[in-house]
């Protein structure tokens, strides 16, 4: 017999227009805007080293957490896709929120300790309205990520320009989406339907395996994801590896760069013992250690996204 489960049917949801928001595209940042380069020379060079992988068609992913969207770098990653400098974006699920109200609405983001109180955190209705995109992906054979961009350009969101996702759309570019269910607001509404949200997220992850299959003399670059970017990485990259590895090949050159606001002292190339809490801390066990052990490169940049984002975007223009 099974457990007995919530209804959601049961939600009363509100119209979007009825939020107060955090966050407004005036507040996101410019390309023309000027602003203090962070002085970390790591910085100079995996924007050397990115530059050299796309000359020799080699990957250039890009994972990060939804802050980068939610705190208005999205200009910079669009341009980075634009130029051809990244050559795939991810997201965890909460990505695609903050692009699509932003898109739709010019603004996003809502006070958690404010709307939590009465149940109404993430109860909004045109947000709910993303959960179509899994739907129309799921018809149409195809990733989240891809459906989601579609959805934002052919409908002709008033701010699509800064949407990274309908920016992928129109670029070709891959900007996938690794859901875990339960994690994000659209997810609580009625209409999110569970089964084609799988599907089209697993797409999505066979589509990120299949540009790790083209890391070798690439570069993977990690911007303040502490779970998603990491661990579907090191998935990802045994199944690469797994296939290179039958047509006696190697994915073993390449450079990885974790952007992070945590403090990392001292030497960060080899991973902490299990008695020290830091090793749980999957971006420096995974991504500046383990998989670059066979003859790759990793390095740590600490900063806000803002100062990051923007340095190393600053960097690849003034060396292009």
């Amino acid at each position: 017999m099974p457990y007995e489960m919530f209804d959601p049917n049961r939600l009363h949801i509100e119209p979007l227009a009825q939020r107060e928001h955090l966050q407004s595209l005036e507040e996101m940042y410019r390309l023309d805007e000027p602003f203090e380069m962070l002085d970390n020379p790591n910085i100079q060079t995996i924007a050397k080293d990115i530059l050299a992988a796309r000359k020799r068609n080699a990957s250039v992913i890009l994972t990060m957490g939804a802050h980068v969207i939610k705190y208005g770098l999205s200009r910079f990653i669009i341009d980075l896709m634009q130029n051809g400098w990244v050559t795939h974006v991810a997201t965890n699920g909460a990505g695609p929120i903050h692009d699509y109200e932003m898109a739709m609405i010019g603004k996003t983001s809502e006070s958690v300790p404010n709307y939590i109180r009465k149940g109404q955190f993430g109860m909004w209705k045109e947000t709910g309205e993303l959960n179509r995109a899994a739907v129309i992906g799921a018809e149409q054979g195809i990733g989240l990520g891809e459906a989601i961009g579609g959805l934002i350009e052919k409908e002709k969101f008033p701010h699509r320009d800064v949407s990274v996702f309908a920016s992928g759309f129109r670029l070709r570019v891959p900007v996938t989406v690794h859901v875990c269910i339960g994690q994000d607001i659209i997810h609580q509404h009625p209409n999110f339907d569970a089964a084609a949200t799988g599907l089209c997220s697993y797409r999505d992850f066979l589509i990120f395996a299949n540009s790790v299959c083209n890391l070798e003399g690439g570069v993977f670059l990690n911007f303040g994801s502490a779970v998603m970017g990491p661990e579907v990485y090191l998935k990802a990259l045994s199944m690469a590896r797994n296939v290179a590895y039958q047509e006696s090949r190697q994915i073993s050159d390449f450079t990885t760069a974790v952007f992070d606001l945590i403090p990392i002292t001292g030497e960060f190339h080899d991973e902490p013992p299990k008695t020290d809490p830091r090793y749980y801390y999957r971006p420096w066990k995974t991504i500046l250690v383990r998989t670059v052990a066979d003859g790759g490169q990793s390095y740590y940049v600490q900063g806000h996204h803002k100062d990051t984002v923007r340095t190393l975007w600053r960097r690849l223009r003034d060396l292009s």
